[in-house]
């Protein structure tokens, strides 16, 4: 290290950090605040960032209002109803998270998210209520202990979240930029003082951080008319990461076709660390459309499980009642696992949801959105049972966070289902991924806006590097059929091995066509998207084979109990070189200072089970 001015130490150029190859960035824009994604979190971190002042960029992958919020069907959950106490809730969360949640973040949690609803409602949200007394109207759904599910349109409550976010946006902003649309981004501050600018159809590439290692904006790629040249760059000294989930690393997802892991890659690349990737919440009751369905699969809410409809064998059997006291209504882990054991019992490949005893009009009232879905697809939920099986849903673990939505990037902050705020432990209990992006958004405005945060310049692109080896198109396909195969519900070391050398194989072949022949897949959004999904699929492997437990919805096949050796986070990280490292935390706060006496090592370099801690 040399002495700078005034004799004081200089500070390095933090070292390169793995980048997608893409082209430079062609325009840019500044704001003090960017938020990619479009959902829940992203909308209210945008609002509550605008409300103070900042000028805020949105950035998001498809339309304003295409991201997985929209198809949230349940509700959000929240200690509103007469009786029911954040306490309450917060017990019910902590059994559902089997042991790995972090305290201190659920009681954030439960303690705010009420008034967070009503905020939510005073934006615009209108959820159902009664026509009598005006009140919100609440239901149950899986691992909860009372009614404190609030919903709207029956069984569309994320559109309407959606509807009233989008619309607030709107109101805030005064700049709209669109992939399809002529031209490119305004010029440097268009956004404006306190307003918001939206940026759709763009696929987040990078972090852009200054030469302390400070965040300084993305680089982006917005989707023209069939252009593959659209990259450019917002600068900003904050970025607020809600990109949702990477459920299509699955062969079938309720997730939608962009939820490919873009955020959690873009964060492992930029040296942030990541938790909890092995337990992938596969939701018990999705429609079932046959062996070779691929692709976002229709999702039957837990909440017509709330309302009285019964799982069942093709003989009738109600096979829940017995494995736990809430019979179908167990958390989804257990629901999940006890329709696998039955389908393996019977050689089935679906169970059934029996909900004809509600009647033609609650259907057509309570749930009409799944009633058109099951009919779009030939089944009457009216007249005859709906044939389910689990499929991927949710991401219980994510971009590692404190709780204000901190990373260990200066400046980058993730919340929503990309983010592991230790929330949700090994397993999220129904209805509160809504609430927790709604709660974490409001905290990282709170950070920005209390917080000095420093401007900040990018690193120059010469001292970037060029980028890393992308994957073609085709990978996308092979992937979702490596880990279905290896690490789906069922999981065990041999199967996910087998997955690892898979997809380590996809990942040699790329760098040696690079090494050797100096060649890429080009880049372009459906090579970026491979590339992202390989490399929060690697992580998966690698966590769900280190965790040699059956805990939450990782249900290993080989070791099917519980391990309190391993009551413990796993914690992920991108070297340099692009090596996969691991550690265990100390205990099962994942915010433990301890944490860093946790083992370490590369994926390849396996670990034994963590000692007891003392």
């Amino acid at each position: 290290m040399t002495a700078g001015a005034g004799g004081a130490p200089a500070i390095p150029v933090p070292a390169p950090r793995p980048t997608l190859r893409a082209p430079a960035p062609g325009w840019a824009i500044e704001a003090d605040v960017v938020v990619v994604g479009s959902g829940v979190a992203g909308l209210t971190a945008a609002l509550r960032c605008a409300a103070a002042g900042h000028r805020t960029v949105v950035v998001t992958k498809a339309r304003l209002d295409a991201g997985s919020t929209r198809w949230a069907q349940g509700g959000i959950a929240a200690a509103l109803g007469e009786g029911d106490t954040p306490e309450q809730h917060r017990k019910d969360t902590l059994v559902a998270g089997a042991g790995l949640c972090d305290d201190e973040a659920v009681g954030f949690l439960v303690t705010e998210g009420p008034d967070a609803v009503r905020r939510l409602i005073g934006t615009g949200a209108r959820f159902d209520t009664d026509s009598a007394t005006g009140e919100i109207l609440l239901t149950r759904e899986g691992g909860h202990h009372r009614r404190r599910i609030a919903h709207a349109g029956g069984d569309a409550t994320g559109a309407e979240i959606s509807r009233a976010l989008v619309e607030a946006v709107h109101e805030a902003g005064t700049g709209h930029t669109s992939g399809s649309a002529p031209g490119r981004p305004a010029a440097s501050g268009a956004a404006g003082r306190g307003t918001i600018e939206t940026i759709e159809n763009a696929l987040v590439l990078d972090l852009l951080t200054d030469a302390e290692g400070r965040t300084a904006g993305v680089t982006l790629h917005v989707m023209g008319e069939g252009a593959r040249d659209g990259v450019g760059a917002v600068h900003a000294p904050a970025v607020v990461l809600a990109t949702g989930g990477m459920g299509q690393v699955f062969s079938a997802t309720t997730n939608p076709e962009v939820s490919t892991g873009d955020g959690v890659a873009l964060a492992l690349r930029a040296g942030a660390e990541v938790s909890d990737l092995e337990f992938v919440q596969f939701h018990p009751t999705v429609l079932y459309l046959g062996r070779d369905a691929e692709g976002q699969q229709p999702l039957v809410s837990e909440a017509v499980r709330g309302e009285g409809a019964h799982l069942v064998d093709a003989g009738g059997v109600r096979f829940m009642v017995g494995q736990h006291e809430l019979a179908e209504l167990a958390p989804r882990d257990i629901v999940a696992k006890g329709i696998m054991r039955r389908m393996r019992e019977q050689g089935a490949d679906h169970m059934y949801l029996d909900g004809r005893h509600f009647g033609a009009e609650m259907w057509a009232l309570r749930f009409p959105t799944i009633l058109a879905a099951c009919r779009a697809h030939g089944i009457d939920p009216v007249t005859e049972p709906i044939p389910v099986a689990p499929a991927a849903h949710y991401a219980s673990g994510g971009v590692r966070t404190d709780l204000y939505g901190r990373t260990g990037v200066p400046g980058l902050y993730a919340c929503g289902e990309v983010a592991c705020t230790g929330v949700h432990g090994a397993n999220r209990l129904a209805s509160n991924s809504l609430l927790e992006g709604l709660v974490f958004a409001e905290r990282i405005a709170e950070d920005i806006t209390t917080g000095a945060t420093p401007a900040a310049r990018p690193v120059p692109p010469a001292h970037r590097p060029s980028g890393e080896p992308l994957q073609p198109h085709a990978a996308r396909s092979a992937i979702q059929r490596i880990m279905t195969g290896g690490a789906g519900v069922l999981r065990s070391a041999g199967s996910l091995g087998e997955a690892a050398a898979a997809l380590e194989a996809l990942e040699s072949a790329a760098a040696r066509e690079l090494r050797e022949n100096g060649c890429t897949a080009e880049p372009c959004v459906e090579t970026w998207e491979a590339t992202n999904l390989l490399l929060v699929s690697r992580f998966l492997v690698a966590a769900a084979l280190e965790r040699e437990e059956t805990r939450g919805c990782h249900w290993r096949e080989d070791r099917p109990d519980r391990d309190d050796r391993w009551r413990r986070h796993l914690i992920g990280r991108l070297s340099g070189d692009r090596e996969l490292l691991l550690r265990t935390t100390a205990t099962a706060a994942l915010q433990d200072p301890a944490d860093e006496a946790g083992t370490v090592a590369s994926v390849t370099t396996r670990t034994a089970a963590p000692e007891e801690s003392s």
